[in-house]
């Protein structure tokens, strides 16, 4: 038996995922970032296929995650999560910086970033898995990270269809 409601008490933050291809950046509402070892420092990031990012991540080789505050308003964020960064500039009315070989990340509203280079994925049918050093990370708040429980059940998130937690019978409508 598989209780699909234990999904949800596994514990997760939301993340701000992004990279660039030339000056073109792009990003993605996630949830789905993990250390994975400390020596060196070793991150995962999971990413669906179809996005934008995905292409950038395999393209450029560097992600970087902004981590975001439980305060950041829905608005600020939701245009990562539902739409797409091949109709819409993401990045133009937010405060962003170019980190470590050129990965964009974003400042506003963020607890912290890490910048990644990828030294291996993973493919796993409808999402990769993209495992890389990191470059360069900065504490920027001490603000209370944003998990996913929060946001769906304080600011009534839905789940993105393209996100690995995504189970189609419980999706938030």
């Amino acid at each position: 038996m598989v209780d699909l409601e234990a999904l949800f008490k596994v514990t997760y933050a939301l993340y701000l995922v992004t990279s660039f291809e030339g000056v073109k950046y792009n990003g993605l509402l996630g949830n789905s970032f993990c250390q994975v070892n400390s020596e060196p420092p070793t991150f995962l990031v999971i990413i669906n296929k179809e996005s934008y990012t995905h292409h950038m991540i395999e393209e450029s080789g560097l992600f970087g995650v902004s981590e975001l505050a439980q305060d950041a308003p829905f608005e600020f964020f939701g245009p990562f999560g539902f739409k797409s960064g091949k109709n819409t500039d993401k990045f133009a009315k937010i405060n962003y910086k170019i980190a470590e070989k050129g990965v964009p990340v974003i400042l506003d509203h963020t607890v912290a970033y890490f910048v990644c280079e990828v030294f291996k994925s993973v493919d796993m049918g409808s999402h990769t898995v993209f495992i890389g050093n990191l470059l360069e990370s900065v504490s920027l708040s001490d603000k209370e990270p944003l998990t996913y429980a929060y946001y769906r059940d304080v600011k009534k998130g839905k789940t993105s269809r393209f996100a690995p937690t995504y189970v189609k019978t419980h999706a938030k409508k």
